[in-house]
């Protein structure tokens, strides 16, 4: 029970470190741009971006299905327990990871409709 526990918690800080890459501004092409305009789209952007479903709670439910007959096939009982923990924190990163990734394609999308030269 007390390895389940490290794994959530190793969990919630790859969660936690996922999410701060998100507040990130693309890089654009600065010829020409009101900045202050900038500012105030990309926070619009950003604001549009909060309406990405966040999908890490799936994946990790879905990996700790996996790892759990994984590790019930390999160790038994208490290998599915630890199958489960190990699936639920992979699942749960890379579940992570691909919300803050799509919620980056938002930004640069609308950044580009609104006219702006988005170069990454």
């Amino acid at each position: 029970m007390q390895r389940i526990t490290v794994y959530l918690a190793a969990a919630c800080v790859l969660l936690a470190g996922g999410c701060s890459s998100y507040n990130s501004k693309p890089v654009i092409d600065p010829a020409g741009v009101d900045m202050a305009q900038y500012e105030s789209d990309v926070a619009e952007c950003q604001q549009i971006a909060t309406q990405v479903d966040q999908k890490a709670g799936g994946q990790a439910a879905g990996g700790a299905v996996v790892g759990g007959l994984i590790g019930g096939i390999l160790g038994g009982g208490d290998g599915a327990v630890k199958g489960a923990g190990v699936g639920a924190v992979s699942g749960g990163a890379r579940g992570a990871v691909q919300t803050e990734e799509e919620k980056s394609r938002v930004v640069k999308n609308c950044l580009r409709n609104r006219g702006y030269k988005v170069l990454n």
